[in-house]
C-alpha cells in the first residue's frame, strides 16, 4: 500500500525520463551531461556568446518556476455550479500558474485548443506578480486586494510581463495534444515579444499564422498618428505537421455567388479566370471561340491547361464563352464539386466575427443592460477559432477566462453543430472596483461575473434550442443533452496535513505538541468528504468531470468515481472510503465492486491487524490501494 502523492506532476522528471529513454549515454550518476548531449546532436561548444538569443532578466528563474511542483488542491463548490453531477465543463477559480500545474497529471497532452486573452501590457492594471515562497498564501493575498499596476516607469515594463507569461505558456504547452493548437490575443505593446516567446516555447517551426482581427468598425478621429482598428491573434501548433485546420462553412452570401444554372446535372456554378500567371509554352495557344473569333492568353500569361485538356473541358461543358459565345473563355466552378468549406484568411473582418463594441453590447444585454466589461471578445470571434481548430469531442482551455467568452462560444457552437466540446475556464478572482457597476450589482470579483455569464448564456442557448435540449432517442440511440452546466472548483491548500517546519520562536512547547498531534491526523477537520474526493482526483490524474457517486458498501459510506453514474461494478474506476473503523470484511465488500483502486485514510483502519489483512485481500484480488 503506497501513500497518495501530495504534489502535482513532476514535469522536470518526466522530461528527464524522455531524454534518458532516447539518450541513456548522456546521463552519469543520475545527472544530465549537456555537453555530451549536444555533441551527439552535432552541436559543439564554441564559446560564442554573440549568437542570436532572446534574453531578459528573470528568464532563468522562469524555468525553475514552471518546474516547481504544487501542493495545492481544487475544492469543489456545488452550490455555485450548474448541473454539478452531470456536466463535463469546468470553471476553476485560482491563480492560473498553480492551477496549470495541478492540471498537468490529468490533462497532459489532452487539450485540443487553447485560447487566451492575457492582460495587455499597457502600464495599467496588472495583478500577476508571482511570489513563490508560498504560492497558495500569495494567491489568497492577491484575491483580497485590488489590482496592482505595471507602470513603464518602473524600468521593468516588458520584463514583468514576460516573467508572467513564460512559465504559464510552458505549462500550457504540456497540456496540448500533439495535434493541438493555441491562439493568443495580443496588441502592439507586446506582440513582438510574444512572437519570440512562443518561438521558444512551441518552436518557431510550429508557428502557424498571425491573424489580424478588425476590432473596430469606425476610425478613431482623435488618434495622434493612426487609428488603431485591429489586434493580433498569434497561432502556434504543438506539432505543425500533425495539426490540420478545418475549413470554414460557407456563408449564405458566398453560396449565392454560385448561380447560372444551365440544365447541367452538376447544378449551379460561377465562372473564374481560365488564364494563369505562371507561364508555360505548352499552355500558350490560340483558342477559337464559338463566335469564330480567335483569342490568345493575356500578355505575360497562359491558359490554365494544355490544348488537349481544354478540348475535353469544352466537350464536358466546363468552359463558359458568354451568352453569345464571344467572351474570353472562363472555367465553370460547380458548387457541387468543390469543398463545402472555405479556406480561412488571416484577416478577420468585424462584419464576420464582430468587434469590441458589438461584444460589449451583447454582454450588456445578457446582464439586463448592465455594463461589466469594456472590451470583451465577441462570441463569433472565438467561435471561428473553435471551428478552425476543434473537432466535436475536443477539450478547450482558457486560463485567462475573463468574462468567459470562450465558454459561451463553446456552448453556442455545440448547440449549432451537435458537438460535445468541453471547456475548462481558469480565472483569478481579481477584485472589481467598488465604483464599478459590477461591484454595485453584487459581483465582488471577475469570477462572479464569468460564472453568471455562463449561467445566463446557457439558459438562453437552451431556450433557443428547445428541441435539442430535450433528450431524445433516434434509431435506438439516446442523444445527449446540451451541456450548458459547469463544475466550480476553487484553488486552496491541501486537505491533508503536512508537517509545519517553521521555527518555533518561543519556549512554549505546546506549539510543538500541537504539531505532533496534527501529524497524527491525515485529513484536516474543516474539509468535506467531497473536498477529499476531488483532491484524490487531482493528484491521481482522474478527469475532473468524471461523475462522483455516493454509495454504501456494507456499512461504510464510499464514493465511486467513474465516467458514468454508479449503477454496476463496471462503472466504478476508483473507490474512496473516508469512514473510520474499516475492517477486512469491509475491504472484501469493496473488492467485490472490482475497482481499479481503493483509497482510504491510514488512520481509518480498525487496527494494525485490519490493515495487514487488507493488504493480503487486495493482493489476492489484484487491486491497488492508496493510503491518504
Amino acid at each position: 500500500m503506497d501513500k497518495l502523492k501530495s504534489m502535482s506532476m513532476d514535469i522536470e522528471q518526466a522530461e528527464r525520463d524522455k531524454l534518458r529513454a532516447v539518450f541513456p549515454q548522456c546521463f552519469s550518476e543520475g545527472k544530465l551531461d549537456i555537453d555530451k548531449l549536444l555533441n551527439l546532436c552535432g552541436e559543439y561548444i564554441d564559446e560564442d556568446f554573440e549568437k542570436y538569443k532572446f534574453e531578459w532578466k528573470g528568464k532563468a528563474e522562469c524555468f525553475r518556476i514552471a518546474g516547481q511542483r504544487s501542493t495545492g488542491t481544487l475544492r469543489p463548490c456545488p452550490e455555485e455550479s450548474v448541473n454539478f453531477d452531470t456536466t463535463k465543463n469546468l470553471y476553476i477559480e485560482g491563480d492560473n500558474l498553480e492551477v496549470l500545474k495541478l492540471l498537468q497529471t490529468t490533462y497532459f497532452r489532452k487539450v485540443k485548443m487553447i485560447y487566451v486573452d492575457p492582460p495587455y501590457n499597457t502600464g495599467g492594471d496588472f495583478v500577476y506578480f508571482d511570489n513563490f515562497a508560498d504560492p497558495i498564501a500569495h494567491y489568497k493575498e492577491v484575491t483580497s486586494q485590488a489590482t496592482k499596476s505595471n507602470p513603464e516607469s518602473m524600468g521593468r515594463f516588458h520584463t514583468a510581463w514576460l516573467n508572467m507569461m513564460y512559465p504559464r505558456l510552458r505549462l500550457a504547452a504540456n497540456l496540448l495534444r500533439d495535434d493541438g493548437v493555441i491562439f493568443i490575443s495580443i496588441d502592439d505593446n507586446e506582440v513582438h515579444n510574444l512572437r519570440k516567446l512562443c518561438d521558444e516555447v512551441f518552436g518557431e517551426e510550429n508557428y502557424v499564422q498571425e491573424i489580424v482581427w478588425e476590432k473596430k468598425y469606425s476610425p478613431q478621429n482623435d488618434a495622434k498618428y493612426f487609428s488603431l482598428n485591429h489586434e493580433q491573434i498569434l497561432c502556434y501548433a504543438k506539432n505543425k505537421e500533425m495539426f490540420s485546420r478545418n475549413l470554414l462553412p460557407r456563408t449564405a452570401e458566398q453560396t449565392s455567388r454560385y448561380k447560372n444554372p444551365d440544365n447541367d446535372i452538376r447544378g449551379v456554378w460561377k465562372s473564374s479566370d481560365f488564364s494563369v500567371a505562371t507561364y508555360s509554352a505548352n499552355y500558350d495557344y490560340p483558342i477559337t471561340l464559338p463566335s469564330g473569333r480567335i483569342v490568345n492568353p493575356p500578355q505575360g500569361r497562359c491558359w490554365a491547361t494544355n490544348k488537349e485538356n481544354y478540348e475535353k473541358m469544352v466537350t464536358d461543358n466546363r468552359i463558359w464563352f458568354g451568352e453569345r459565345g464571344d467572351n474570353v473563355p472562363s472555367v465553370k466552378r460547380f458548387l457541387s464539386e468543390i469543398n463545402q468549406g472555405m479556406v480561412p484568411i488571416s484577416l478577420f473582418y468585424h462584419k464576420e466575427v464582430g468587434h469590441t463594441q458589438s461584444a460589449a453590447q451583447d454582454l450588456k444585454k445578457l446582464f439586463d443592460n448592465q455594463k461589466f466589461f469594456d472590451f470583451p471578445k465577441p462570441v463569433e470571434l472565438i467561435k471561428r477559432l473553435l471551428l478552425l481548430a476543434t473537432d466535436q469531442e475536443s477539450i478547450v482551455l482558457d486560463f485567462f477566462a475573463g468574462s468567459s467568452t470562450t465558454a459561451h462560444a463553446t456552448m453556442q457552437l455545440n448547440a449549432e453543430d451537435g458537438g460535445n466540446r468541453r471547456f475548462i475556464m481558469v480565472q483569478l478572482p481579481e477584485a472589481t472596483s467598488e465604483k464599478s457597476e459590477a461591484f454595485k450589482a453584487g459581483h465582488e470579483n471577475i469570477c462572479e461575473i464569468g460564472k453568471e455569464r455562463i449561467r445566463r448564456a446557457g439558459a438562453k442557448i437552451l431556450s433557443d434550442n428547445e428541441a435539442k435540449a430535450e433528450q431524445i432517442a433516434v434509431n435506438g440511440e439516446t442523444l445527449a443533452l446540451l451541456d450548458v452546466g459547469f463544475r466550480v472548483l476553487k484553488l486552496d491548500t491541501s486537505n491533508f496535513y503536512a508537517w509545519d517546519g517553521t521555527p518555533i520562536r518561543d519556549s512554549n512547547m505546546q506549539t510543538l505538541w500541537d504539531r505532533f498531534d496534527a501529524r497524527e491526523r491525515t485529513i484536516k477537520r474543516d474539509r468535506s468528504d467531497l473536498d477529499i474526493v476531488f483532491e484524490v482526483m487531482v493528484k491521481m490524474g482522474i478527469h475532473l468531470d468524471y461523475i462522483v457517486s455516493e454509495i454504501t458498501v456494507g456499512e461504510r459510506k464510499c464514493y465511486s468515481i467513474g465516467e458514468r453514474a454508479f449503477e454496476t461494478s463496471e462503472d466504478c474506476m476508483v473507490l474512496i472510503c473516508l469512514d473510520f473503523g474499516i475492517t477486512p470484511e469491509d475491504i472484501t465488500a469493496m473488492c467485490d465492486l472490482a475497482p481499479a483502486k481503493i483509497i482510504a485514510a491510514e488512520e481509518a483502519f480498525e487496527d494494525s491487524t485490519a490493515m495487514s489483512n487488507a493488504h493480503y485481500i487486495l493482493r489476492d484480488r489484484d487491486i491497488e490501494m492508496k493510503l491518504l
